[in-house]
């Protein structure tokens, strides 16, 4: 049976912004493994848009770019949304019965399933879904922007934590 796993950069206050702060090189090869790992991702339809990047080769990628973008494009990819009418390589919509979806999901794959995005993840935290929740907290502040936590935060019990990168801490909750 397969784990849904929510993962984000989160900053000190509690806000998640790709674009505010990004991975350093050590990170960043944190990420390129756990893509190269993972049995899929789960998008809801702004964060599937914005990771829709790696479809394409970018003539001024590193090898690391290059390397992220193989990994994640190998893996499938299960997108929720009403509103999209088609998704694109090794991707299928999840229109309706998120529930049904994920639980189905759970039940035929081994491995964890990356969750991506706070919207996302506050639905199947509703749900009971959620197995594992990593946040890779940044020392930074930003003061606004989408929390990490959607809605209330659900009761969690700390499995562990270790620093990935010289201001990275990465902190594992398990549902309690």
């Amino acid at each position: 049976m397969a784990k849904l796993v929510f993962g984000m950069n989160q900053s000190l206050d509690g806000y998640v912004d790709h674009t505010a702060f990004g991975p350093s090189p050590a990170l960043f090869r944190h990420f390129i493994e756990e893509a190269q790992e993972q049995a899929g991702s789960v998008y809801g339809r702004k964060m599937y848009e914005i990771m829709r990047y790696w479809d394409d080769d970018h003539p001024e990628w590193t090898a690391e770019e290059h390397a992220f973008a193989a990994a994640w494009r190998k893996q499938p990819k299960w997108v929720v949304s009403r509103s999209l009418k088609s998704v694109g390589p090794n991707a299928t919509l999840v229109e309706d019965d998120l529930e049904s979806a994920m639980r189905k999901l759970k039940a035929e794959r081994d491995g964890e399933i990356e969750v991506a995005g706070p919207h996302l993840a506050q639905s199947l935290t509703n749900l009971g879904l959620i197995d594992v929740y990593r946040i890779y907290l940044h020392a930074v502040v930003l003061g606004h922007g989408t929390p990490y936590f959607a809605g209330p935060r659900p009761p969690l019990h700390l499995m562990s934590h270790d620093r990935i990168a010289d201001d990275v801490l990465r902190l594992i909750y398990v549902p309690a």
